[in-house]
């Protein structure tokens, strides 16, 4: 890959994010592209991958600062509490991915 294009970069994290990663609701799987959240979710993660600091508990860090609303809005929660925990290894591993290739 050897993305040197930090738009680029994150662009590819993005879509790559967006199709292995899902939230779990009554076990329905919302991949988070179709939840409009690959985005976020890798720009909140891009500076583990240049910082060198990707480990799961960073990781853990960012997923539970980023809030999403529930029931139009009535609700929040932390996005870790819907991620089940094999989507969480999931994300640590593509991160990691991409941490090697840059």
């Amino acid at each position: 890959m050897a993305k040197t294009n930090t738009t680029e970069l994150l662009e590819a994290l993005a879509a790559e994010i967006g199709e292995n990663v899902y939230i779990d609701i009554a076990k329905w799987h919302l991949y988070l592209s179709n939840a409009k959240l690959h985005t976020l979710v890798a720009e909140q993660l891009y500076p583990l991958i240049t910082s060198n600091a990707i480990n799961e508990d960073q990781v853990t860090k960012v997923l539970e600062s980023i809030p999403i609303k529930i029931g139009g809005g009535r609700s929040e929660l932390p996005l870790i509490d819907l991620l089940p925990l094999q989507c969480q290894v999931n994300l640590v591993d593509i991160l990691e991915k991409y941490q090697r290739e840059i």
